[in-house]
């Protein structure tokens, strides 16, 4: 049993969906590579920065990409009434209402929007593989930060988790959905939009992100309890888990959504597939 928990909100399988009335079906973002132009490895890294070219929305796109092959073919291989992340279910029941129900357009929408965000923001368009990879040795060591702030809170505040019941497969492909598509919904498409809103009613810029940071985190926190596939409350579960929201909010603002999103799979797949 871990002190910690993972993320993935699950909400079983898609409405329609063979499995969807299955009662016994279980719940649960041509590039230049500055590295081919006979410059030495890293040389992409010192030229644009590696804080900067890890922010840019492009370099989310190529980084967040493997996240979203990895959920929609592992769901695809696991059968698509397989129970998938609350997150998407809830985008693609909005895309629905919509009338849009392509079964690929979630995905496409959210590397076109990455693709959009860089081409508003006047970027380079080029990324480079060593900045990828520096990439997800911060998300690893974000995550075990999260992880030990989670330690740290059980201490005085017992965070209790049951054992996955899920293969593991079906759990690594859950939490890939998860660090996407959650940071999809709260961070990249909530957060802005609530800090919009906020300075349209005339708070500060720094006051607008503050407060659409706690607003999205505690939201972010409560869709873990909602629907028949939701945990029980519990108000230790909703503080670490607001906190969490908080801590990739910060990330999302200083680091860009590519590490938001991956320290969100990091983090999930840490305190939910190692012993």
């Amino acid at each position: 049993m871990h002190d910690d928990e993972p993320f993935g909100r699950d909400a079983g399988p898609l409405p329609g969906s063979d499995a969807a009335d299955d009662p016994g079906a279980g719940g649960i973002p041509a590039f230049d590579d500055a590295s081919h132009d006979g410059a030495a490895p890293g040389a992409a890294v010192e030229d644009g920065g590696y804080w900067a070219l890890s922010r840019t929305p492009l370099t989310s796109l190529v980084f967040t990409l493997p996240l979203v092959l990895a959920y929609e073919g592992g769901v695809l291989l696991l059968g698509r009434g397989s129970p998938r992340n609350g997150a998407d279910v809830w985008l693609r029941q909005i895309l629905d209402s919509l009338g849009f129900g392509g079964y690929f357009l979630l995905p496409v929408l959210t590397l076109l929007g990455l693709l959009a965000w860089h081409h508003v923001e006047h970027d380079r368009w080029r990324f480079s593989p060593w900045v990828l990879v520096g990439m997800a040795a911060e998300c690893v060591l974000l995550a075990v930060v999260l992880v030990g702030l989670a330690r740290l809170q059980g201490r005085f505040w017992p965070l209790q988790a049951a054992p996955g019941a899920d293969g593991v497969l079906a759990r690594f492909v859950g939490f890939c959905g998860a660090g996407l598509y959650e940071e999809v919904l709260f961070r990249l498409l909530l957060l802005p939009a609530v800090a919009w809103i906020l300075a349209r009613g005339g708070a500060g810029r720094g006051a607008a992100l503050v407060w659409s940071a706690l607003v999205t985190s505690v939201l972010f926190a409560a869709a873990h309890y909602v629907g028949p596939l939701g945990d029980t409350f519990e108000l230790y579960s909703f503080t670490f888990r607001t906190m969490a929201g908080l801590f990739f909010s910060l990330l999302f603002v200083v680091r860009g959504f590519g590490i938001a999103a991956g320290t969100h799979a990091a983090y999930d797949m840490l305190v939910g597939l190692l012993p």
